[in-house]
């Protein structure tokens, strides 16, 4: 019986892409702390991970994750309407850059699995 690579990765392949699309969102929050009226935007990675999750257990394709990029409500709002708020951001930037690097580790580890099953060690 032929295992799929789908299925021997698991969520991990899709983790890692939902960590450089959340990438690329707090970059554009950050580069735009300044800009009058700019609104922050970030995922809830937690749920749609868990949706993901959902569907490869019901076997089916998780495809392109859809993440529904929401709106962050700000601490202290500022009389420019921009809701960025630099410290928010470089910490959600942080947190997400050590995750990605998790999520890259798990899937080297299942990568480097698979290579050993293959080899025969």
């Amino acid at each position: 019986m032929a295992l799929g690579l789908d299925k021997a990765l698991g969520i991990h392949p899709h983790a890692l892409s939902l960590r450089m699309d959340r990438t690329q969102l707090l970059a554009g929050n950050l580069a735009n702390v300044d800009t009058p009226g700019y609104q922050a935007r970030d995922i809830d990675y937690a749920s749609v991970l868990q949706q993901t999750a959902r569907q490869l257990e019901r076997g089916g394709d998780a495809g392109m994750m859809n993440a529904e990029r929401l709106y962050r409500t700000p601490y202290q709002p500022s009389q420019d309407g921009n809701t960025v708020e630099l410290s928010v951001e470089q910490t959600a930037f942080a947190e997400n850059a050590m995750d990605f690097q998790t999520s890259l580790t798990f899937l080297n580890l299942k990568l480097r699995g698979l290579n050993q099953a293959i080899e025969g060690r």
